[in-house]
C-alpha cells in the first residue's frame, strides 16, 4: 500500500530546467576547460616559460604569482557577464511571448 499523498508542495527536487539548458552547460564547460588550461597546463610548462623575461622576471614567475589569479577573476567576471546576458535574453523572450492586454 502506498502512503497518502501530502497536500503540501514538495520542497526538494531538481533544479529549474532553465539552469541546465545548453547555453549554461556550454558556458560552464568552456570556462572550466579554460581554468584547467591556465592552472595545470601553464604550470606544467613553467620551466619552458622561464626563457621569456617580462620586466626583469621570468614569465613562469608572472604566471604563477599573478596570471593564474587574474585569469580566475577574469573567468568569474566572464561568467557573471554571460549569465546576466542570458537572463536578459530569457526575459525578452518571455515578454515577447506574453500577450499584451
Amino acid at each position: 500500500m502506498r502512503p497518502p499523498k501530502s497536500a503540501e508542495p514538495e520542497l526538494a527536487g531538481p533544479f529549474p530546467p532553465d539552469m541546465h539548458d545548453a547555453r549554461h552547460l556550454w558556458l560552464k564547460a568552456g570556462l572550466l576547460v579554460l581554468w584547467a588550461l591556465v592552472s595545470f597546463v601553464a604550470a606544467f610548462f613553467a620551466r619552458d616559460l622561464q626563457a621569456w623575461v617580462v620586466r626583469g622576471w621570468p614569465l613562469g614567475f608572472w604566471i604563477a604569482a599573478q596570471g593564474a589569479v587574474l585569469m580566475f577573476i577574469a573567468i568569474v567576471v566572464a561568467y557573471c557577464w554571460a549569465m546576466n546576458r542570458f537572463e536578459r535574453q530569457d526575459a525578452a523572450r518571455t515578454n515577447a511571448s506574453e500577450p499584451h492586454g
